[in-house]
């Protein structure tokens, strides 16, 4: 490809000069250098430019590209690793849900264990109020029972037994007391 390239730079422009223009510059130029055309000077020129351009472009040319290639690769690199990172962070945090719902389901389990001993803990807490109650209850009967009694006892002796009746026997006082507490 550069054979042709080159190839056509000479061959174009000789193909162009052999035209044939036979105007007042060709024969100017033919009386001031002896020869038709410019083009072999051009070719020099040209060669002596583009040898020119090449010496003072070429490296920081090449330098840039090489630069422009690493940067690339380095940034490529840090991709990598952050991609990397990543996917590593993923797994560390796909371990660490796991762990967590592990935890939740043992914190759940735990949680219905220790529901059901407070539940049976209340339960017994209050059968046994309940039955500290009932035994209240049957207490204070008692006692109701016998200060009522007590009560029927003094109002009977009190309002049945006067002075005249001490001299009462037994049996007396056992009719008086059954027919009150009738």
């Amino acid at each position: 490809m550069k054979k042709i390239a080159l190839l056509s730079l000479l061959v174009v422009p000789a193909i162009l000069m052999a035209s044939g223009h036979t105007d007042g510059e060709t024969t100017r130029y033919f009386a001031q250098t002896g020869r038709e055309s410019d083009f072999f000077p051009r070719i020099i020129n040209f060669t002596l430019f583009a040898a020119l351009l090449y010496y003072l472009a070429a490296n920081p040319i090449r330098n840039f590209f090489k630069s422009r290639s690493e940067g690339i690769a380095t940034q490529l690199k840090e991709i990598e690793e952050k991609l990397q990172a990543a996917k590593d962070e993923k797994k560390e945090a796909q371990s660490r849900l796991n762990e967590s719902e592990k935890k939740a389901e043992q914190i759940i389990a735990d949680a219905k264990k220790e529901a059901v001993v407070l539940a049976r803990k209340i339960a017994e807490t209050n059968e046994n109020d309940l039955n500290i109650m009932a035994k209240s209850i049957e207490e204070k009967m008692t006692l109701e029972e016998r200060k009522s009694a007590r009560d029927a006892i003094d109002e009977i002796l009190s309002e049945n037994i006067n002075n005249d009746d001490i001299t009462l026997d037994e049996t007396k006082v056992v009719e008086i007391i059954s027919k009150k507490v009738a």
